[in-house]
């Protein structure tokens, strides 16, 4: 199998380099797990098989590891409340199915159709709603959404809530090199430190819990809850699709290797689609590429798939350590409400800067109300029941946009943008 030519840095090996991609997505990749109510050992898993699957796909040609979606978040948690877990997981596992069909049609194609389907405007707006979307599941964890009087007296969650999201915003900015790439990573140690002082820390489960066990993988459910499970879930593909090239130009550019057509973006989203697919069959939530190992990369100048393929196989060694799932499972909801708020919060900031990046012109009226039809519809959580099918938040406002963006008249050229 072909694989780029691996580059030293001194003092460094190959399971050092493979140890910090594993580090750099962890604390996203098993947020993710946690606030679905699913295992994040499963997480672990299913993101190491299924960046194992992306190298055999691509033939071994891009260094990239692929882990939890943030994107598919408020979909898998409403379905596997309305619905069942089982339900949740048969959505997920039709999210993959769709995005392997796109990954095909753009390989005969080309990826002029989304484009038109999902112009910047439109693509920027859903990214917003899909950070300010989460908003308020961030803050109920924090402790600092009013309670039932609606008073909200400061107590020992929102503060270690708030010192953990200080801990990332410090690491974020003042820390240098790979520490700079990982502050969720050390907010969350931060703030799990904080928090046991703080006695909010349960360790029995962690002291109970085997060294060993199997992941606890949850069977997708083929029932009559799974239709509208997969009509929530399967459409956020096409935001799956529009992430992953956005992180494939990235990669492309920081390695100087003309990914896009060697080996082609078709086989690089089809290596994404079948990680997803397989990722649901075991329970675990769809995959995407990383923005931190792309960090990662671009630090330590080390481009090796063999180090990201490194990285796979100790998360899949980690996911059967029953006593780290029950270490990650003792994190108090306070700490990853601090993450949250920064995460969630980082994802509605992309997409402003998507609208920067692509200058996106908001005098436009066309891309005005297009842009705002898709905010008012997902931030302010709209739900449109069909029958027994019901559609709300993000996946309501990205087909609400899409709609827009194909029924809308265009403007005269050098007008719209």
């Amino acid at each position: 199998m072909p694989v780029l030519p691996e580059q030293s840095v001194p003092g460094l090996s190959g399971l050092a380099l493979s140890l910090q991609h594993l580090f750099a997505m962890f604390g996203a990749t098993v947020l993710v797990p946690y606030l679905t109510g699913f295992d994040p050992s499963v997480a672990l898993f299913t993101g190491g098989l299924g960046t194992l699957i992306y190298i055999l796909v691509t033939r071994g040609r891009i260094p990239a590891y692929l882990g939890s979606s943030f994107a598919i978040i408020g979909a898998m948690i409403t379905a596997s409340k309305s619905w069942g877990p089982g339900a949740a997981v048969a959505g997920a596992l039709g999210l993959g199915i769709v995005y392997v069909i796109i990954a095909l049609v753009i390989g005969r194609t080309g990826t002029g159709w989304v484009d038109r389907l999902l112009p910047p405007p439109l693509v920027g707006a859903v990214v917003i709603v899909i950070g300010l979307g989460l908003a308020q599941t961030a803050l109920g964890m924090a402790g600092l959404l009013p309670g039932e009087g609606g008073v909200n007296p400061l107590s020992r969650q929102s503060l270690v809530a708030l010192t953990t999201l200080l801990i990332i915003m410090v690491a974020g900015t003042a820390l240098r090199g790979f520490a700079r790439v990982v502050p969720v990573l050390i907010g969350i140690a931060g703030g799990y430190v904080i928090a046991l002082a703080a006695g909010l820390v349960d360790w029995k489960p962690v002291a109970a819990a085997p060294w060993f066990a199997l992941p606890h993988f949850v069977p997708p459910a083929f029932d009559a809850h799974a239709l509208p499970a997969v009509l929530l879930i399967a459409p956020i593909a096409i935001v799956l699709v529009t992430e992953h090239i956005g992180h494939l130009l990235v990669t492309a550019e920081i390695v100087g290797r003309p990914f896009m057509r060697d080996p082609g973006l078709d086989r690089s989203l089809l290596g994404d689609g079948l990680a997803s697919t397989v990722a649901a069959l075991f329970g675990g939530p769809p995959a995407t590429t990383y923005g931190e190992n792309i960090g990662v990369m671009a630090i330590t100048r080390v481009y090796s798939v063999r180090v990201l393929a490194g990285a796979a196989v100790i998360a899949i060694l980690l996911s059967f350590v029953a006593k780290l799932g029950a270490l990650i499972h003792s994190i108090p909801s306070a700490v990853m409400g601090g993450v949250s708020i920064a995460l969630f919060g980082v994802i509605a900031a992309a997409g402003m800067r998507l609208f920067v990046e692509h200058r996106v012109n908001l005098a436009s009226q066309r891309n005005l109300l297009i842009v705002s039809a898709v905010l008012v519809l997902g931030v302010g959580g709209a739900h449109i029941n069909f029958g027994h099918f019901a559609l709300d938040g993000m996946p309501l406002a990205t087909i609400a946009g899409m709609l827009l963006n194909l029924l809308l008249p265009r403007e005269a050229e050098g007008v719209d943008a």
